[in-house]
């Protein structure tokens, strides 16, 4: 189990990560980014997993900028209104949230070489991330929403990455996907007969044999490119 701490991003902005130490000596450290949802309790059992196998993980609210303390569920009310803060936080002016989580990176560092990792609107975070940020040895997106428009295409990483997409995903069109796979052969696409949110044990989307295979190759992918 993990505990929040303050952090603060290079602008001043003070905002609160949930934190998830490993037993032991981390092998490294992993950035957890959030979905539409906030550090809910899945996006914290998430670090605490990435923790289990020996990462520092650090889950920052990307959402604290517009409304603090947000947890969410994944109802039909609870989707209407973090697809508000998302779309909130999305036109702030540049960089927006971008500090934030290069604070958490800072914070995850003191662990060793640092990965990222973001579900949803967190994978299209964890994407600019790869693309943006200092301080990343690679980076996996789960279900980027907006990763495969042509704007976000058009960015170029700057760290391994490998991306989880589900072929169901009525929010990320397949066709989306194949363009961004062309756009981009350096990174590892994999396709999943999954739909949008397969990751999430809390969502009826959840698909236990892709969220497994998937977590193996995140597991994996860390393990190549973080180790010491």
């Amino acid at each position: 189990m993990g505990s929040f701490v303050d952090l603060q991003a290079g602008d001043g902005f003070s905002f609160p990560a949930y934190v998830a130490q490993p037993n032991g000596r981390p092998k490294g450290g992993v950035v957890v980014l959030q979905e539409i949802f906030g550090v809910n309790s899945h996006i914290r059992s998430v670090a605490d997993g990435y923790a289990a196998e020996g990462w520092l993980a650090v889950a920052p609210s990307t959402f604290h900028r517009i409304k603090p303390g947000v947890e969410l569920g994944y109802g039909e009310n609870d989707m209407s209104a973090g697809f508000a803060l998302k779309t909130a936080v999305e036109a702030l002016p540049a960089p927006g949230v971008m500090p934030d989580i290069q604070a958490a990176i800072g914070h995850a560092a003191q662990a060793g070489k640092v990965g990222i990792v973001g579900y949803c609107w967190g994978g299209l975070l964890s994407w600019r991330s790869a693309c943006l940020l200092d301080g990343l040895s690679a980076a996996v997106t789960y279900y980027g929403g907006g990763m495969t428009t042509p704007d976000e295409a058009a960015r170029q990483p700057r760290v391994p990455v490998l991306s989880h997409f589900g072929e169901q995903d009525h929010w990320i069109p397949l066709e989306g996907v194949e363009a961004f796979r062309r756009a981009h052969p350096e990174v590892e696409v994999h396709v999943y007969k999954a739909k949008h949110g397969f990751n999430c044990d809390q969502r009826g989307s959840w698909n236990e044999p892709a969220a497994k295979l998937a977590r193996e190759r995140s597991l994996a992918f860390f393990g190549q490119h973080l180790a010491a």
